[in-house]
């Protein structure tokens, strides 16, 4: 009989508070379990304004930033493993990402280990060049872990078909707060679109066309950060030219961003490569209506009675859906009600939090 709390290490996260992705669900699971679990985070000065202490419940490890991003990243993976080690003396690691599976058979030395993936047989056009390195991890390294669990239905089957792993999958959940943290913005009847990092998976340039197509005269109001690729950065300012287009920057204040979907006549997901998308899920979470991508990962969370879907990268289909969405409020209202019912029974982090602890559970006490 353990009396103490079990001491568990999470990697992957980069830095806390989050503000999108992956480290909002290890954060969320973290804020939901820290009175039955000890954990500390792993973080990067590139990715947290805090130093190393506790915060909020937790602690969090913080170390120096490398001037260069890419192997920053490698960096911050081994220098956490090494650090949990050697510094420190843990009952179990919970690991996030794909990409840092390399470190697996070191953590392995002295630990259990957990992953989630958050993305996985796929990489995004900047990291082409070192596609061999993420399949890798996927094949072979992830293997070494003790259990495997993934926020998205598509990718279980993806692990189960491509390397015969038997992958847990455990969905992304969401907070639901009351229309009292809603505050009003500067906007009224505009379309809303967010995204964390604004690159080319995320398809604004595929809306951009769109409106472009149906020469829509409304205001659109884009939430993220657009410069992470020069290229596309200016690919979305020429699309925007003739479109009534703010750009409010990356929002990282969730209850402001939260607010500006909520107020949005209806808020546009055209994203074609996801796991489970958490901005998905806190639009419906604000019963903003939505239009999505009719990707597979979209749709195993929704159904057509609750979202419109488009064509994925169809920019005829989605300027049909903008246009049909922008004379049907009432009816688009009606999808985000039952969005909004869905994720009271299926995806509050209240209830995904304990499949989480059930799974370190597992683990300690049994594997």
């Amino acid at each position: 009989m353990i009396n103490k709390k079990p001491r568990i290490a999470v990697i992957g996260l980069k830095g806390l508070p989050a503000f999108g992705g992956a480290a909002a669900v290890g954060e969320n699971i973290i804020n939901e379990l820290n009175e039955e679990y000890e954990f500390t985070v792993y973080s990067t000065a590139s990715h947290t304004i805090h130093r190393t202490g506790n915060l909020g419940g937790f602690r969090q490890v913080v170390f120096r930033k490398l001037p260069f991003k890419r192997i920053n990243t490698l960096y911050y993976y081994i220098i956490s493993a090494l650090h949990a080690l050697f510094s420190f003396n843990y009952d179990l690691v919970h690991l996030h990402h794909r990409d840092a599976a390399f470190i697996i058979p070191l953590l392995r030395l002295r630990y259990k280990v957990l992953v989630t993936t958050h993305s996985c047989f796929y990489v995004v056009d900047k990291w082409k060049r070192y596609e061999f390195f993420f399949q890798i991890n996927e094949r072979f390294f992830i293997k070494f872990a003790n259990a495997v669990t993934s926020v998205s239905l598509n990718e279980k089957r993806k692990f189960k078909k491509v390397i015969n792993l038997d992958v847990t999958y455990i969905p992304n959940g969401i907070n639901l707060l009351g229309s009292d943290v809603i505050r009003n913005v500067n906007y009224k009847n505009y379309i809303f679109f967010g995204a964390g990092r604004i690159i080319r998976t995320k398809g604004l340039d595929t809306l951009l066309r769109s409106l472009n197509k149906i020469n829509y005269k409304g205001l659109l109001v884009v939430a993220g950060d657009l410069d992470q690729n020069e290229e596309y950065k200016q690919d979305i300012l020429e699309l925007s030219k003739d479109l009534n287009v703010v750009f409010l920057g990356l929002i990282k204040d969730k209850k402001e961003l939260l607010s500006y979907i909520a107020n949005s006549d209806f808020f546009v997901y055209p994203s074609y490569l996801e796991a489970m998308s958490m901005m998905l899920l806190e639009g419906a979470s604000v019963k903003a209506p939505i239009i999505c991508s009719d990707i597979i990962e979209n749709k195993d969370i929704f159904s057509d009675d609750e979202v419109l879907f488009f064509e994925s990268n169809s920019v005829d289909d989605l300027a049909e859906k903008v246009l049909y969405a922008s004379k049907n409020l009432d009816e688009m209202k009606l999808r985000s009600e039952r969005a909004y019912n869905k994720l009271i029974t299926s995806y509050n982090w209240q209830i995904i939090s304990e499949k989480y602890s059930e799974a370190y559970k597992s683990l300690l006490y049994h594997g």
